[in-house]
């Protein structure tokens, strides 16, 4: 009966964490292959642009425009099929923030963390208007955009001003969407959780 008792607990502890890592913000899912930043030719050049020229945009009703063009003193990429834009804390948001390093090694790498857009390469131009997510947190950001070949191998990247960073998100404060999600859940399963070993313990007095 303990051990019954042990698994139904695991289970529903388990069931409860899928849960709220799926109200966290959403991130960039997809995890990067084994390959050096350094090694990769810088194929295009991007520019991020905010509607008002300003430095501030605020999650939610924030826009951004990324664009990105072929760099012509570059090495072209081989076998160029698609574009992957992320979206990366510049370094002094990621300062004494281990959970935000960012490594050469993109399997390594967390300073880059939230999806913009993925499009064709097509002809290497493009742009994409970017809302800024309600759930992006308060710091100072660049953009990066890679070049993936049809086999989804990293070819190329470019990226804005890494350096500096080229504005600040101010997030939402306070108690957000994902916050009262994960809390409703925690309360859901404490209810259930109660029912669950009320039942086996009457079953057992029953035996």
């Amino acid at each position: 009966m303990a051990r019954r008792q042990q698994a139904g607990a695991v289970a529903f502890a388990a069931l409860a964490a899928v849960l709220v890592v799926a109200c966290l913000p959403s991130a960039v899912s997809a995890k990067k292959p084994h390959v050096q930043l350094s090694s990769l030719p810088k194929a295009l050049i991007v520019t991020a642009t905010t509607a008002d020229g300003g430095k501030v945009l605020h999650a939610g009703p924030g826009t951004v425009t990324v664009a990105w063009k072929p760099n012509a003193t570059a090495q072209a990429p081989a076998g160029a099929a698609t574009v992957k834009v992320e979206l990366c804390y510049a370094p002094v948001s990621r300062k004494d923030r281990g959970w935000r390093k960012a490594d050469d090694d993109l399997s390594k790498d967390k300073s880059c963390q939230f999806k913009v857009t993925d499009q064709e390469y097509e002809t290497g131009t493009g742009s994409f208007v970017y809302h800024v997510a309600r759930d992006i947190p308060s710091a100072s950001y660049f953009v990066r955009a890679y070049v993936l070949d049809g086999s989804g191998k990293y070819v190329g990247y470019g990226q804005t001003d890494a350096a500096n960073g080229d504005f600040e998100v101010a997030g939402i404060t306070g108690i957000t969407t994902p916050i009262k999600v994960a809390a409703g859940v925690f309360s859901a399963f404490s209810v259930v959780s109660l029912a669950f070993f009320f039942v086996l313990e009457n079953r057992k007095k029953n035996k």
